[in-house]
């Protein structure tokens, strides 16, 4: 089902942008939140950046997706989810979203939306879904909503192309909070956490979404994987709900596995690998984080850990390695400070206690970091802690989506609207 809003009522305030780059994954270009983009201002005024358009949306915590002058994301309407926290039947009416949309005015362009009712068991408390970020490769478009229905969308039309139904179709484990990885792309396969014996993971031909392989019997966690490469060999790297392990992207079979535990399996955060073959991984409640050096001969991996403690604890946020500090808001439910820790030693740098937890992405020299509460900060890290160029009120909502860069122009949602920002220093 699709269709395309017109005569939208809100204010539309730019025109298309030329794209600099794209952003056509969980993570950005690199999957590590980092953007090509030069030419972002030293510091906002004090109003902040100037917006370019905003729009109401939807609930959810989808990151945005770009590809050209197109935006996809998901959500799931307010009015559906009300109804069925207020204790009324949660039927096949209750809806998901997959939206594109255009990048320089807000229009909506199409919309598929599907039946996606919660199960009865599901713990909804902080948000419906959907949690997990498109994917765009090529002429499709990955999304997995919060019950594990998966589509291949035509990006133009958004007509389904294939589909699956992870969990009632495949057998994948049920997830009480819902589903929540972010879909990757390998040679022409999509490869995401399915659940149940020898299906941790499973990858899906991109054109056909025939099951390329399944393997391992790892339990599915909200993390979402990268690629490494280590000492010139390709690895998947997934945050399970026990630990963390590298597998053959071609096959899913495992070439090392290491145990990362915390409470309920809510290993959340992505991994981060970095110089030195180090990789880091965090969680929050029981967990904290823990560095792994990496080395690989003749097909065998070796894992060393170099430590593990709990001075960073990320909860729903990612962490940003730079140079030699990795950065996250640590903590869970309570206070989530800014923190900063040597990749090498595990050994606190810095804390900042100007932000609520806050998640970040990095362009031009300069971190840029979304607040919960819907701050906006400019900033530039070192050695010695996080400076604040600027600061603003930017959202009303919950603000747990990590905001997407392409070029100087910034998009970013709360659980209610989303727009567009210029960083530029024009």
């Amino acid at each position: 089902m699709r269709h395309a809003r017109a005569g939208a009522a809100w204010m539309l305030l730019a025109a298309a942008p030329g794209s600099v780059s794209g952003w056509s994954q969980w993570g950005g270009p690199t999957r590590d939140f980092k953007a090509p983009s030069t030419g972002l201002a030293a510091r906002w005024p004090e109003a902040g950046p100037r917006e370019l358009w905003s729009r109401p949306l939807g609930d959810g915590y989808s990151a945005i997706v770009v590809d050209g002058e197109t935006l996809y994301t998901m959500y799931r309407p307010v009015k559906g989810f009300l109804a069925a926290m207020a204790g009324k039947v949660m039927g096949s009416e209750d809806p998901e979203v997959v939206a594109a949309i255009d990048a320089g005015s807000g229009q909506t362009l199409w919309e598929h939306v599907y039946p996606a009712p919660l199960l009865p068991q599901m713990g909804m408390e902080y948000g419906p879904g959907p949690h997990s970020t498109p994917l765009v490769v090529g002429d499709l478009v990955y999304a997995v909503g919060v019950t594990g229905k998966l589509h291949a969308l035509d990006k133009k039309t958004g007509r389904v192309v294939w589909s699956h139904d992870l969990w009632r179709e495949l057998g994948g484990t049920k997830q009480g909070r819902g589903y929540a990885c972010s879909p990757i792309a390998y040679e022409t396969t999509l490869i995401l956490p399915l659940g149940g014996p020898g299906q941790g993971l499973a990858a899906f031909d991109q054109k056909t979404g025939r099951v390329a392989w399944k393997n391992g019997g790892f339990a599915p966690s909200p993390s979402s994987p990268i690629l490494i490469h280590v000492d010139g060999q390709e690895q998947l790297v997934f945050f399970h709900a026990d630990g963390v392990a590298g597998l053959d992207p071609r096959t899913g079979a495992t070439y090392w596995d290491h145990p990362h535990k915390t409470d309920y399996g809510l290993n959340i955060s992505t991994p981060v690998w970095g110089e030195g073959n180090l990789l880091f991984v965090s969680s929050a409640y029981s967990g904290g984080s823990r560095v792994l050096e990496l080395r690989q001969a003749a097909g065998k991996t070796s894992v060393k850990e170099l430590w593990f403690n709990r001075r960073l604890r990320l909860h729903i946020g990612n962490a940003m390695r730079l140079g030699d500090l990795v950065h996250g808001a640590s903590g869970d439910f309570g206070p989530a400070i800014f923190t900063a820790v040597d990749v090498r030693s595990g050994q606190a740098a810095w804390q900042e206690r100007g932000l609520a937890r806050a998640s970040s992405i990095y362009a031009d020299g300069k971190l840029i970091l979304l607040d919960e509460d819907g701050v906006l900060a400019l900033a530039r890290p070192d050695a010695q802690g996080l400076h604040i160029q600027s600061k603003a009120q930017v959202l009303s909502n919950r603000s747990w989506t990590t905001p997407t860069l392409v070029g100087t122009r910034l998009y970013l949602r709360d659980r209610v609207d989303i727009k567009a920002l210029e960083l530029g220093w024009r």
